[in-house]
């Protein structure tokens, strides 16, 4: 069994999963699997990865996933945050995933269809498990002796980078759940970082205050290890405004002031690549600047992004300094220490690396995500500065996207 604990998942499913109850109780959703690999092989119109060999096995542990509830101690771990409320606590007490509201499809081409359609509040929770299964499968079938010793001896290279001179104040983050080699592995990453880098112990979403390891995105191993769990808000909550809200153009700001009136000050970092940078910075106003605590990137030039943020806070006259970037899209730690120097002392920083981290041992690893495509009957999309990240199934509301947003086509 891959997931043992409901806990095993990242922290801001948890954080948007409490705004959903309080303020979208009654949303409908429905999130597609997609594998962003080069999927067909030229000679033989077949997925080079055949992850539909593995549906049954997949299916399987969706299964056994679906058994778990919450026990005492993890909901008691939740309820220690002060951002969390008791409501939702109790919530969680009778809280099951079901199995009715995914389906997991082999399609001729060896690729899989995951889809999964329902009530937000009760389907929010499968994307990160499920991706972490999808991956653990796959690898545990084509790689049954793994190369543990060169994902340790690559890991301690990246330690020995971390620890360089002049580096002790550059902390990271672990992002890796969804796209690890496996439980046991990042487990292992975990404490191996703790022991050699030293822990942060700020909570919510600081960047730790000693140690060069900040924490961990992942809520079981913040509790089963002692780390501090990071995270704010992903993605699909701000998908879902672009239904949920007023109207369309209106959508961004009211997703943040929606993230406002439920944090009151807490979690305050932004997302900022639904739409793009440049419509981001359109509607992230002085009130913004001066509301969050910062914003996060997750796509385009992360140099380019960097600049643009620190430019626009100084154009609505707030100190870059007092402000928190954190870089979260596909870092290697020689691209963090390359961001850290460019960066250091102009605003606080911080570093969140996934599949670097947690699933590199020699092999290719999966580029799988699970991203919302429609809420509420009606579709929804992300329109970020790298363009192989965008996801949407009707081509017409990506048009009709751009042209309320005043984005311009790709290429």
């Amino acid at each position: 069994m891959i997931i043992t604990s409901l806990l095993d998942t990242d922290l801001y499913k948890f954080t948007m999963m409490q705004v959903v109850l309080h303020q979208f109780p009654g949303a409908q959703v429905e999130y597609k699997f997609k594998c962003r690999n080069p999927g067909i092989d030229p000679k033989t119109g077949q997925a080079r990865h055949q992850l539909a060999l593995h549906v049954s096995e997949i299916r399987d542990e969706i299964r056994s996933l679906c058994n778990l509830h919450f026990q005492d101690a993890e909901l008691s771990f939740l309820q220690s945050w002060r951002f969390i409320k008791s409501d939702f606590i109790d919530f969680l007490g009778l809280f099951k995933l079901n199995e009715k509201y995914i389906s997991v499809t082999a399609l001729p081409s060896g690729e899989i269809d995951i889809t999964i359609r329902g009530p937000w509040l009760h389907t929010i929770l499968f994307e990160i498990p499920v991706l972490a299964i999808v991956n653990e499968v796959y690898f545990r079938n084509t790689q049954r002796l793994p190369d543990l010793l060169e994902g340790r001896k690559r890991l301690d290279v990246k330690i020995g980078q971390l620890r360089s001179a002049g580096l002790s104040e550059l902390k990271i983050a672990d992002y890796g759940t969804r796209r690890r080699f496996s439980t046991a592995w990042h487990e292992e990453v975990l404490r191996v970082l703790a022991a050699c880098l030293g822990t942060g112990q700020s909570p919510g979403n600081a960047t730790g205050t000693a140690g060069q390891l900040a924490g961990t995105s992942n809520v079981l191993f913040a509790m089963k290890l002692g780390l501090t769990p990071l995270g704010t808000m992903a993605h699909e909550y701000l998908q879902a405004c672009q239904a949920l809200g007023p109207r369309l153009r209106d959508s961004q700001t009211y997703a943040f002031e929606s993230w406002a009136k439920e944090y009151r000050g807490d979690l305050g970092i932004a997302l900022s690549d639904v739409y793009g940078m440049s419509a981001f910075l359109r509607d992230f106003d002085m009130f913004f600047c001066k509301l969050f605590d910062g914003a996060r990137h997750d796509s385009g030039d992360p140099f380019q992004w960097g600049e643009r943020m620190l430019d626009h806070y100084h154009h609505n006259r707030v100190d870059p300094r007092t402000k928190t970037l954190i870089f979260s899209d596909g870092l290697t730690v020689p691209r963090t220490i390359e961001l850290y120097q460019q960066f250091k002392g102009r605003c606080q920083l911080a570093f969140g690396i996934g599949t670097n981290l947690t699933n590199d041992l020699g092999y290719e690893p999966l580029q799988n995500v699970i991203k919302m495509v429609r809420c509420n009957g009606q579709p929804v999309a992300k329109l970020s500065d790298s363009p192989a990240k965008d996801m949407c199934e009707d081509e017409k509301y990506l048009a009709y996207l751009r042209q309320v947003f005043d984005i311009s086509q790709p290429g």
